[in-house]
């Protein structure tokens, strides 16, 4: 895509503001709806572990749409596929707040999902095609910040809508990104370059992505789901091998995925998103279990809004004196300190120890993943830069369905405690590996 002239001050901070808000719904469409969740069960006579697959679902359609919508950006512009994006976020944020049922609800967070994943990368892209480089820094500062602060409201915006109009409330609010579909389209006219678009490749990864998350959480949903899941898994994995050595330059490009420091820095980043998204969920289940109510759980959560400020910021600040890998590796460290206070808030029936957790998490979740784009960008050439960037988000999102799908399927069988005390296993891998890796670079 080619780089646009760079348009008046005040117009491009209008648009890194609308696009921050876009990236903060996209978060809130999971952050707003954990603290609904019991609500919601009830509603439509599920249990409270079958609905966690609402933001299972989401997030695995989140994490394959993510590469699939900049590949489309690449062959055809970044508009069309932005727009009808920022639209599916919003049509299936409605058509999940009017569902009937859990299974029609299910597809309709799978749609919002898939046009979700447009935002994290479209975003980012339509930035840096609008700006010179020396304007670049302050529009992503600001993209970040927004997005950041939004999404870590999400509990408390999402506990004040199911306390004022039930969870079907909390569920519909993402629908205000409809809002913005005439300004996007004004704003976001990039072209492409006609690049082809491997959507093969992308069903085959799709297929070992939801295989994985189906046998994780089917410990509570049954016999079925782990048959299922390992189905598709067994399928997915050799099929994306396969497909890799067939179409070297599709969906996941063999040169990106050969390269150490890019997949090295993807698995270790993704435990970070799947600590957030096991807390998101984990701490609403066990307020409410006590008692609490979603908006005064969505207030325990409030501190990671501030500590969300912070993180652009910081990340910088990082970046600047430790580089890109050193900063992923104090998110990993800072990850495992939040999973270790959540261990302890719930076992010791702390909510003050509970509130500590999420913020940390936050914390490495505003730093991790600046370091891990950083890393990856600069491990490949400029050409390869944007695929890299798309398959290093992908594995970071699957991370987001891992998480949330360990407390649905090891919560009611294991007890809460014990199944975020699983989840230690990854941001402890990951310090480990980059510590390995360093020493022998």
């Amino acid at each position: 895509m080619t780089t646009t002239p760079a348009p008046p001050r005040h117009r491009i901070g209008l648009l890194s503001v609308v696009l921050g808000l876009l990236f903060g719904l996209a978060g809130t469409s999971t952050s707003g709806v954990t603290v609904a969740l019991p609500g919601l069960a009830d509603g439509l006579g599920v249990t409270t572990a079958a609905a966690t697959w609402m933001v299972s679902g989401y997030a695995v359609a989140l994490a394959v749409a993510v590469p699939v919508h900049g590949r489309l950006a690449d062959a055809v512009g970044i508009r069309g596929p932005l727009c009808a994006g920022t639209a599916l976020l919003g049509i299936g944020a409605l058509a999940a707040a009017l569902a009937p049922s859990f299974p029609l609800l299910m597809i309709a967070r799978v749609v919002q999902g898939l046009g979700a994943a447009s935002v994290p990368v479209l975003a980012p892209a339509l930035l840096t095609a609008r700006l010179p480089d020396g304007r670049r820094g302050a529009a992503l500062g600001r993209l970040a910040g927004t997005s950041a602060v939004l999404a870590a409201m999400g509990p408390l915006i999402g506990g004040a809508l199911t306390t004022a109009g039930g969870w079907r409330a909390a569920v519909a609010l993402p629908v205000v990104g409809l809002l913005a579909v005439p300004y996007l389209w004004w704003r976001s006219a990039v072209p492409g370059d006609g690049a082809r678009l491997d959507l093969a490749g992308a069903a085959i990864v799709a297929t070992a992505v939801s295989g994985l998350v189906l046998l994780i959480q089917s410990p509570s949903a049954g016999t079925a789901a782990a048959v299922t899941g390992a189905v598709l898994l067994v399928l997915g994995v050799p099929a994306t091998a396969a497909w890799v050595r067939f179409r070297p330059d599709g969906f996941l490009p063999r040169a990106v995925i050969s390269n150490v420091t890019v997949v090295l820095s993807s698995l270790c980043a993704m435990a970070i998103p799947a600590s957030w998204f096991a807390l998101l969920l984990g701490i609403p289940l066990a307020l409410a279990e006590r008692g609490w109510t979603p908006l005064t759980t969505g207030l325990v959560l409030v501190p990671s809004a501030v500590v969300a400020l912070a993180c652009p910021p910081l990340s910088a600040l990082l970046q600047r004196r430790l580089g890109p890998t050193r900063t992923l590796l104090v998110a990993c460290v800072v990850t495992t300190v939040g999973l270790f206070a959540a261990v302890a808030g719930v076992a010791w029936h702390q909510p003050w120890v509970l509130a500590i957790a999420p913020t940390l998490v936050t914390l490495a979740f505003g730093t991790g993943q600046p370091g891990m784009v950083a890393a990856v960008g600069g491990a490949v050439p400029e050409e390869r830069r944007s695929g890299a960037i798309g398959v290093a988000t992908l594995c970071f999102l699957t991370g987001a369905g891992i998480g949330a799908a360990v407390i649905g399927g090891f919560a009611t069988v294991l007890g809460l405690a014990p199944a975020l005390a699983l989840l230690l296993v990854l941001p402890v891998a990951g310090a480990v590996a980059l510590l390995v890796s360093g020493k022998q670079g």
